[in-house]
């Protein structure tokens, strides 16, 4: 039987490692499954949101996730990353979300085809900025939020993951079961769509998209726990 790491420590402090907190976790440890949110709350809502496009869905499927996650923590292997597993877990609950409500995605095919309408229809679509450079980094998150969510669905779902939360070429395309060359291609794409509208203030404002504050950090460990079924 292999071992169990002892976890005496209390399972928030920084050093006890995923493995750990998931040992702890899918024996019915509910502060270790907490620890578990808390650390990967950001991530996992970025990734939602970058597929629906809505606070209030992603978080619902945050939610939904982490109890899909609760239930099947003791399935769990060690051969892929914690995170990694939560975040197929994420993106499965929120593509099930919007086949449910049967929207139509656009085929990267068409997209590509369609180039250059997508990019006059982008310039049409440029949002209002402030020319002081010394404006306040708020609005300008708030500007590349609004900028992230008119790139087409699959590009915006490469971005998400490739470009905001730094994952490598491999983990997204294990995530979104694409070729790793497509990746690459729609990152690319991407970033290149961003560059028109942000210029030089891409890369200042990437590290604050789509923050996950305290309040709300707190908010959806409280729903998922208030929900947790018992071991």
């Amino acid at each position: 039987m292999p071992h169990t790491p002892s976890l005496s420590r209390n399972p928030m402090a920084a050093d006890a490692s995923d493995l750990e907190l998931a040992l702890r976790a899918a024996s019915g440890d509910e502060m270790a499954f907490e620890a578990i949110m808390r650390r990967h709350n950001r991530l996992l809502f970025r990734t939602a949101r970058a597929i629906l496009k809505s606070d209030t869905d992603a978080e619902d499927v945050v939610q939904q996730a982490y109890l899909q996650a609760w239930q099947a923590l003791g399935d769990f292997r060690a051969d892929a990353k914690l995170s990694t597993w939560l975040v197929r877990i994420v993106v499965n609950e929120a593509l099930g979300q919007l086949r449910r409500r049967q929207l139509k995605v656009v085929p990267l095919e068409a997209v590509m085809v369609s180039t250059a309408q997508m990019d006059a229809s982008w310039q049409q679509d440029d949002m209002d900025r402030s020319p002081d450079r010394a404006a306040m980094r708020s609005e300008l998150r708030r500007i590349m939020e609004a900028r992230i969510d008119l790139l087409p669905d699959d590009f915006r779902r490469v971005f998400m993951l490739r470009g905001v939360e730094e994952m490598n070429v491999e983990e997204v395309s294990q995530i979104l079961e694409i070729p790793e060359a497509t990746v690459r291609t729609r990152f690319f794409r991407a970033r290149s769509m961003l560059r028109e509208g942000l210029s030089q203030d891409l890369d200042m404002a990437l590290s604050d998209a789509f923050t996950f504050d305290g309040e709300r950090c707190n908010h959806i460990v409280s729903l998922v726990r208030a929900r947790l079924s018992p071991r």
